[in-house]
């Protein structure tokens, strides 16, 4: 049955036409095929499909189009590779720079596109090689001065910590010998104490004129 709906595209007409005319394009498929498929999803001819992406859905999605088609070149280019190592390192190569020009040029050879990926991906690796390295030296400098650090704090740690035990030591010789001087003070105190009493309370006698004694009150 033929679509015949008239009404004004809305956004989600407008995303399905996109989503479903993007993957045509990355499996390689015809845009004519990709309107045919959404008029049969949203109700529509597929001429007037092709008339609402032509004229206003295409330029919205300009970037995602050219890596659609990045996409299906690469598609296309795996597909004759051998299989293997190879064909792996050949894929990565490819989709680094489907991903940095997303492909341009639709003219470009696959042949010449590979070389320059291989030339680009090898300029790329020497640099990040370099980059690497240099933040390696940085940080193997950065842990040997942290390593001379912590043996440092280490060393000061010893040194403190025999401090405080040889303080900690003299505090309690000091202190014992400061109870032990106020115990010796506190028992000559209560000695004299005692002495003062025994000499008070102690009879007193005196010789009289004829050679006897005589208390003394």
């Amino acid at each position: 049955m033929t679509a015949v709906r008239q009404d004004a595209w809305s956004a989600d007409d407008d995303l399905i036409l996109a989503e479903v005319t993007l993957r045509h394009i990355r499996e390689g498929s015809t845009q004519l095929a990709a309107f045919e498929e959404v008029g049969e999803k949203i109700g529509r001819t597929s001429a007037a499909c092709g008339f609402r992406w032509n004229s206003c859905v295409r330029k919205k999605y300009e970037t995602a189009i050219q890596n659609a088609k990045a996409h299906r070149q690469k598609r296309n280019y795996m597909k004759k590779q051998p299989l293997g190592a190879g064909g792996a390192q050949v894929a990565s190569l490819m989709t680094m720079e489907g991903e940095e020009s997303g492909y341009k040029h639709d003219g470009i050879s696959e042949e010449s596109i590979s070389i320059d990926a291989v030339i680009r991906f090898l300029r790329q690796w020497k640099s990040s090689y370099q980059e690497t390295s240099r933040q390696l030296k940085m940080l193997e400098r950065e842990y040997r001065e942290k390593e001379e650090e912590l043996q440092y704090l280490r060393r000061e740690n010893e040194r403190l910590s025999k401090e405080v035990n040889e303080v900690q030591t003299d505090y309690r010789v000091v202190n014992d010998d400061y109870k032990a001087l106020i115990q010796i003070m506190d028992r000559a105190r209560r000695l004299a104490f005692l002495s003062e009493e025994d000499d008070e309370t102690k009879t007193r006698f005196k010789m009289d004129a004829n050679g006897n004694l005589e208390r003394i009150e």
